[in-house]
């Protein structure tokens, strides 16, 4: 007898060149479709729509009023598509990513009557930047909408520990699944590294500092610009690039510009060939505020770059200090140059370094996430088809108690 396949729903805001969007595409287009129908809703329009449209087997559907920032009549608008949707396609399973969606896609879930309800944690929605006021409204916010939640997949001890100890979920229904990356491509990637660095705008025979991340307030993009004219005063052959774009790329090229770094200073935009161009920085630098644990961390490491970054959430579960990489607080932009300084000072140490970075554990390859995924699912589903689902939700019921 033939089993029709469990149909799974992702959810998330934007499909825009993050590793949260990233990995839900690679995972819709790659799950078992013997054992699962992959489903894939987003919100407003972001890069790669176009490439999830394309992805043959896989269900798109968009819902344009599903938006990032906090609009109350517009959110109960997507809200409403959202269970509308979810009720017509009557998915088994709905998985979550990101934090607008993971809230309005859960309370849809919800209403539709979804029986396996998970989210994603890439990293939580509130952080101490916020208000303090906001900070505890979202806290609650995520404590209301856990209480519904069959399962979560964090991307770091980090967060799963945050969010037991903020009562969010018990420990038992909670595990860690990384948010993997393709180890085998990046660490077999070949390019010719002068004409790559021209293309770029980079002069080959001058050291690379780099840095790849959308232009948004999370990932600090004006620090990296500070940390360039910090090291450029004591290594004035020393280059920077920054790939990415995002509301702060206005703010960004005038920086550069106020801090004289123009001929040194390439801002590349998007791009796709990330793996051809980490083989150009000599290192790789993350200013990030705060993260889940940073897809790009594993990519720099994998290509035997080594990092300077933040000690942000999951981050030092992957960068050992002076093993692989080096770590410092956020916005300690004298601290993060001090070390490129000392890098760019001593390339032997900075090689030897990238070498030891690329021998990261399997957990963290996007096929070893895929495998854990349908793992989980699989045993969800057969849970809810023996009942054991409904007794779940009655245990868990409500959050950990602090």
């Amino acid at each position: 007898m033939t089993t029709t396949p469990a149909a799974v729903a992702h959810i998330i805001t934007k499909l825009e060149l993050g590793g949260a969007q990233q990995n839900t595409l690679f995972t819709v287009a790659h799950l078992n479709t013997a054992r699962f129908r992959p489903l894939l809703i987003t919100g407003e329009p972001g890069l790669l729509d176009q490439e999830a449209r394309a992805l043959s087997g896989v269900e798109f559907h968009q819902v344009p009023s599903l938006k990032r920032p906090i609009r109350p009549i517009a959110d109960l608008r997507a809200l409403l598509a959202l269970t509308l949707l979810l009720r017509r396609l009557r998915p088994l399973i709905v998985h979550t990513h990101s934090s607008k969606a993971g809230i309005l896609g859960r309370w849809a879930a919800r209403r539709a009557g979804v029986p396996i309800i998970i989210h994603s944690i890439h990293g939580f929605g509130f952080t101490r930047y916020q208000h303090p006021l906001v900070r505890r409204a979202l806290i609650e916010l995520e404590r209301r909408t856990s209480r519904f939640t069959t399962r979560f997949f964090a991307v770091s001890e980090a967060n799963r520990r945050l969010g037991i100890e903020l009562g969010l979920f018990p420990a038992d229904r909670c595990t860690v699944i990384r948010s993997g990356v393709d180890l085998h491509a990046f660490r077999r990637a070949r390019v010719d590294t002068v004409a790559k660095k021209r293309e770029l705008g980079l002069e080959p025979g001058r050291p690379v500092v780099g840095m790849i991340a959308p232009l948004k307030p999370q990932k600090a993009p004006l620090d990296f610009v500070r940390l360039a004219a910090l090291v450029h005063r004591s290594k004035l052959d020393a280059q920077f690039v920054l790939v990415g774009d995002g509301e702060l790329r206005g703010a960004v090229e005038a920086e550069v510009e106020r801090v004289g770094l123009a001929g040194s200073f390439k801002l590349t935009g998007w791009r796709r060939d990330i793996a051809e161009v980490l083989r150009c920085f000599d290192l790789f630098v993350l200013t990030s505020l705060w993260e889940g644990l940073p897809r790009v961390y594993l990519e720099a490491l994998a290509s035997g770059v080594p990092v300077v970054g933040t000690r942000v959430d999951g981050a030092a579960e992957v960068i050992r200090d002076g093993v692989n990489g080096y770590l410092v607080e956020p916005g300690d932009v004298r601290g993060m140059a001090d070390r490129v300084l000392e890098l760019l000072a001593h390339p032997d140490v900075a090689v030897r370094m990238g070498q030891k970075g690329e021998s990261l554990p399997q957990e963290f390859d996007i096929r070893d996430m895929i495998r854990r995924l349908e793992r989980e699912y699989d045993r969800l589903v057969g849970d809810q088809k023996q009942g054991d689902i409904v007794s779940v939700a009655s245990r868990y019921g409500t959050p950990a108690q602090n």
